[in-house]
């Protein structure tokens, strides 16, 4: 579960921040103003405070905000001056936009506000297509407006080159103000209410948010330009309509309460239990008591049962809680309704009163008062008529009404008790209104007056507390504080909230936290108790307890060595029924009877047999496979079956695995665990995987590891790649990236990064299978897509009536199967939807405003704009699966990431840093700090800028830095060391001609990269001095990924592997013949194939993503 924040403020204005992965309340400690309200998202959060203006705190991350300015230089050439900037009058001019229509020179960009910062001076851009240019950056064409390339040509008229700056947003972690500015000048009135979300629009694009808000007198205003590159916006447009509240949804959805219901509302407001009700995305909702003044979680909310079912109170402390030492109760004032700390002259008498008949609890406070003026008799009170309200005399009439309704209770003899204690101390009695008496002008103090309670506590207040004037005075209370003296909470108080917002926090409803749990007073005792114990007597009792050890082993052992060891062999068989895929034509499935044996031998290994037992032309019949000759178990994704897949050297060879189909889900991870253990023990395979483990992953986000032979890489017989055994460890990601000091990194398919935490087993793996700790919950989302395809015909334009030979009118992306939004399902049975089907306009080529993607005919590529041309149309529909289970893995905060690399070795100490670098989702380059053998899962990130997104990364031996743009071109990072972790400077490598690159690997000496035909690129030429290397080499075809090892070798995964049955697509190769003096190798050894594996990683520790179809 990504970590996000909830938000919340209480009655004294100031702003708190509760983490999902921490368990304290964090203040905002910059906030110079009280704050009445906050609404968040996940990466930012506003609010109005007291002054009703508006504020922003954007969150701090490792990866800033930056915004690319660009301007464009265009010249034309005369044949007097060459190229120069003498342009035609009907030109552009000198300094445009990309279209020429606006004018644009250097000194006409100014920052947008003093929350921003330039980066750097201008600069030209040396990179066109993916393309290195000349050394200027021109561009040439025949004229304006033309087609550009980088080579100039005899008729090329006029050139340009693009000029480029960035600046940064600096304003993080703090509140900077927002002007209320429309686009006639400042607005009329400030702010009362406002909300923010919208960051799933479907129409916008992505990172886009809506900001709403409500002035006092009732307009509505929205907040235009707000995106992940400009978080304050560009300014306010008045909407029509008078509101008094305002509410935005996660898209497009707002709602708001008119005016004319606004007293309808008030009223019933009152008589809710819930204050300030917040639904932050479709499945939560937070609120706060009105007795308690908590904030409360509702479990249970989903979309077929909106209302949930029970509330849970968030129950954590807030940082730097103190202890009262007031000698008085230290819930008595707030209990008052009083916002202040400081001197109580004395604490007032309760009773209990209500404003309804069920309602809560009044606290009755009496107004001191003077000496000179005795208390007036109050009225006979008739029970019958009930008690005007008398509105609140306070700064906020929001926040007084929540103190007010607080209820409070107390005995009669704590009162009498804290009121005798009060009188004792308290000075002679004065007018507590007066600031002449509270220690001249500096010492200003405030009181809080409560007119209703003060008129109540008068006219039923007990007769014994109403005496003299001294007495009364020493009863008041009202009660004097100086600003900012002390903390106003005891250590046993929670905080008073008044509003929460959940829009930037996401509750996993499997995720453990810590909130909802009292036992912060435990924890605490108990970290009180360790701290008492020194080191030097842990050590003392560590080696007592060791000789204790010792003493008992040799006690109990030693004098029964010369016994001969009793072996014990035993047999057991386990046996069921299932469905098996038969090997010959007419492939269908059959019943079968499957059995296992297993046998320990006269040395106490572990062996065993599998029998597979079936009937041919009524002939029993029989198939057998030795357990410690089985390579891979894995789940196999079936739509009606429970199906996984039995692969041996043999079947690996021919890509025919055996293929059995359980009865239930159940059954099938009894067997798949089962099978495991049994292959696992025939191998002595026990605990974690090794540091030189190789991990992969299939497409299921099923993670496998294989414990490699020391003759993987010997020469001239390496062990054959259909004879390395994997086995599984539970969890589920996208892409694994591991070394051989055993550091392991994942991502998910949300993008959510994950370290491994040195367990095993998990998920279906329980037992003796998996460890009892380091086994943590993992979730994961995806998207499933599917296409709506249509065709134009003359009469009724694009319709869904397709010609006979089209594909499917809802397909997948091939459209030769037919997927419609009824008969799609999640990829598994783990998997549930948790979101509707919705457009999705972030597809490769563009949109148009409706999502639709036009060619001119099925399939061809595709693009966002009609043309005369374009017969067909399509838009991808894309729905939210989410997927919970367990593993030994542990989330990396906060930053999503697309790829990510390890240098395969390098430390040699286990506080020594092991290089990271990683691309977020955005496509930013970051580097990790503080990753070492004891931390694997580093400090902090360290943004490394870039030009353009990049798509792929990698680190080799030297650290060698090579990186691929979401453009197709190469970079190589220069002067990166243990000194210098992130380089100084990119340097352009051109890519192969006409080829855009996709991916790339870097060993000790070799660099790979694979284009997006599937060719397989060697980088030639690298030396110690020149390591960018000369030119690209053609190694191979029908690649999909490639990873070169710390020793240079190379694996690969391809496609079109020929098999005894079929062409194979996803096989693992390996490279054989590779030397130093021959880096490129000779030929392939083909591993597991029909697998389609799709990523593969080597660092002596290998990368793999595979994709399982059959």
């Amino acid at each position: 579960m990504p970590v996000s924040l909830l938000w919340a403020v209480d009655v004294y204005g100031r702003v708190y921040s509760l983490s999902t992965g921490g368990q304290q309340w964090e203040q905002c400690r910059d906030a110079v103003l009280e704050f009445k309200r906050v609404t968040a998202v996940q990466q930012c959060c506003w609010g109005i405070a007291c002054d009703h203006h508006i504020y922003l705190n954007v969150h701090s991350s490792d990866v800033p905000i930056r915004y690319q300015e660009e301007t464009f230089e265009n010249q034309r050439w005369n044949p007097m001056d060459n190229f120069s900037d003498r342009l035609l009058p009907s030109d552009r001019w000198q300094w445009s936009n990309i279209t020429g229509l606006e004018h644009q020179p250097l000194e006409s960009f100014l920052l947008p506000s003093t929350n921003w910062e330039w980066e750097g001076d201008w600069y030209i851009d040396e990179n066109f297509g993916g393309e290195p240019t000349e050394k200027e950056g021109w561009t040439y064409a025949i004229d304006f407006p033309a087609t550009y390339t980088k080579d100039k040509k005899w008729n090329s008229c006029v050139r340009r080159r693009r000029w480029i700056r960035y600046r940064r947003y600096k304003a993080t972690d703090t509140w900077a103000k927002i002007p209320s500015e429309g686009h006639s000048g400042p607005l009329p009135d400030p702010f009362n209410d406002i909300s923010c979300g919208g960051w799933e629009i479907s129409e916008e694009p992505r990172g886009r948010l809506s900001l709403w808000a409500v002035s006092l007198q009732g307009k509505v205003w929205f907040r235009r330009g707000i995106s992940s590159y400009n978080p304050r916006g560009s300014g306010w447009i008045g909407m029509i309509g008078e509101m008094v509240m305002i509410n935005v949804g996660l898209n497009d959805q707002v709602r708001s309460h008119d005016l004319t219901l606004s007293s309808a509302y008030s009223t019933n407001y009152n008589f809710l239990v819930w204050l300030s009700p917040h639904v932050s995305c479709p499945v939560q909702v937070w609120g706060i008591s009105c007795e308690d003044r908590a904030v409360y979680f509702r479990q249970g909310v989903t979309s077929s049962e909106l209302s949930g079912k029970a509330w849970k109170a968030v129950n954590v402390p807030r940082d730097g809680d103190i202890r009262s030492h007031s000698s008085a109760s230290s819930s008595s004032l707030h209990s008052a309704g009083c916002f202040f700390s400081g001197e109580v002259r004395a604490q007032s008498v309760m009773s209990e009163d209500s404003d309804t008949e069920n309602g809560p609890q009044r606290a009755v406070l009496e107004v001191g008062a003077c000496p000179s003026s005795p208390p007036p008799e109050p009225p006979p009170v008739d029970p019958d008529v009930p008690k005007p309200r008398i509105p609140k005399v306070t700064s906020d009439s929001f926040i007084s009404e929540m103190l007010s309704d607080r209820k409070v209770k107390r005995e009669g003899a704590t009162t009498e008790a804290s009121l005798r204690e009060a009188d004792a101390k308290s000075p002679a009695p004065a007018l507590v209104l007066s600031p002449s008496l509270s220690g001249g002008p500096g010492d200003s103090q405030w009181s809080n007056v409560d007119l209703e309670e003060a008129q109540t506590h008068l006219a039923v207040g007990p007769a014994g507390v109403r005496g003299d004037a001294a007495d009364t005075c020493s009863l008041s209370s009202v009660a004097t504080y100086t600003l900012c003296q002390e903390e106003p909470y005891g250590a046993d108080e929670h905080p008073l909230w008044a509003w929460v917002s959940g829009g930037g926090c996401g509750v996993d409803c499997h995720s453990q936290l810590n909130w909802f749990n009292s036992t912060t007073a435990l924890t605490s005792s108990v970290q009180s108790m360790s701290l008492s114990i020194s080191l030097a007597q842990t050590a003392a009792w560590r080696k007592q307890i060791f000789e204790q050890l010792s003493q008992r082993s040799k006690r109990e052992m030693d004098n029964f060595k010369h016994y001969e060891q009793a072996i014990e062999q035993s047999v057991w068989v386990k046996k069921g029924t299932m469905q098996w895929w038969r090997d010959w034509k007419p492939h269908k499935w059959v019943d079968v009877r499957f059995a296992l044996e297993q046998f320990s031998g006269p040395e106490g290994n572990q062996d065993g047999i599998l029998f597979l037992y079936y009937n041919f032309n009524e002939e029993k019949k029989y198939l057998h496979a030795f357990i410690n000759e089985v390579t891979i178990l894995v789940p196999v994704l079936n739509d009606s079956k429970h199906t996984f897949a039995i692969y041996t050297a043999e079947r690996t060879k021919q890509r025919w695995p055996i293929r059995l189909a359980a009865a239930t889900e159940l059954e099938m991870h009894d067997w798949l665990a089962l099978l495991s253990v049994s292959c696992c023990d025939s191998r002595g395979i026990q605990g974690p995987p090794s540091k030189q483990a190789l991990w992969s992953v299939t497409c299921k986000g099923d993670i496998f590891v294989c414990e490699p032979s020391p003759s993987l890489e010997a020469c001239p017989n390496p062990t054959p790649c259909d004879q390395m055994f994997w086995h599984q460890v539970g969890g589920h990601l996208r892409l694994v990236e591991c070394n051989s000091l055993g550091v392991v990194w994942g991502v998910g398919y949300d993008h959510t990064v994950w370290v491994y935490t040195g367990g095993y087993g998990g998920g279906f793996l329980q037992g003796l299978a998996s460890s009892t700790d380091n086994i943590y919950t993992q979730t994961d989302v995806k998207c499933v897509y599917i296409y709506e395809n249509q065709r134009w015909n003359p009469v009724t334009g694009y319709t869904n009536r397709g010609l006979p030979t089209d594909r499917y009118m809802w397909s997948d992306a091939t459209g030769l199967q037919e997927c419609t939004k009824a008969n799609t399902k999640p990829p598994s049975p783990h998997w549930t939807w948790v979101a509707d089907w919705a457009i999705d306009y972030g597809i490769s080529g563009g949109t148009d405003r409706e999502g639709w993607q036009y060619a001119a005919d099925f399939p061809t590529s595709y693009h966002g704009h009609k043309t005369l041309k374009d017969f067909v149309r399509r838009r991808r529909w894309a729905r939210k699966c989410k997927l919970t289970t367990t593993g030994p893995w542990q989330e990396v905060p906060p930053i999503p990431l697309s790829d990510v690399t390890i240098i395969p070795c390098g430390a040699q100490s286990i506080v020594e840093p092991i290089p990271l670098w990683a691309i977020s989702n955005k496509g930013d380059v970051l580097c990790r700090l503080g990753v070492t053998l004891l931390t694997p899962a580093g400090t902090s990130w360290l943004h490394v800028g870039t030009d353009q997104p990049f798509k792929s990364i990698s680190i080799g031996g030297a650290n060698q830095v090579w990186a691929i743009a979401r453009d197709g071109s190469a970079f190589y990072r220069g002067s990166v060391s243990a000194q210098s972790p992130a380089g100084d400077c990119w340097y352009h490598i051109p890519s192969p001609v006409r080829q855009k690159l996709q991916q790339v690997s870097v060993g000790r000496t070799s660099v790979y990269t694979v284009d997006q035909h599937g060719n397989l690129w060697f980088r030639q030429g690298l030396t110690p001095s020149y390591p960018q290397g000369s030119s690209w080499e053609h190694i191979s075809n029908n690649v999909r990924k490639v990873s070169v090892g710390p020793l240079d070798q190379v694996w690969i995964i391809a496609d079109k592997v020929q098999g005894s049955h079929s062409l194979s697509c996803g096989t693992v190769c390996h490279r054989l013949g590779v030397q130093p003096m021959e880096p490129k190798g000779q030929s392939w050894d083909y591993g597991i194939g029909r697998f389609h594996w799709s990523h593969i990683r080597n660092n002596k520790g290998l990368f793999t993503e595979n994709n399982l179809g059959y």
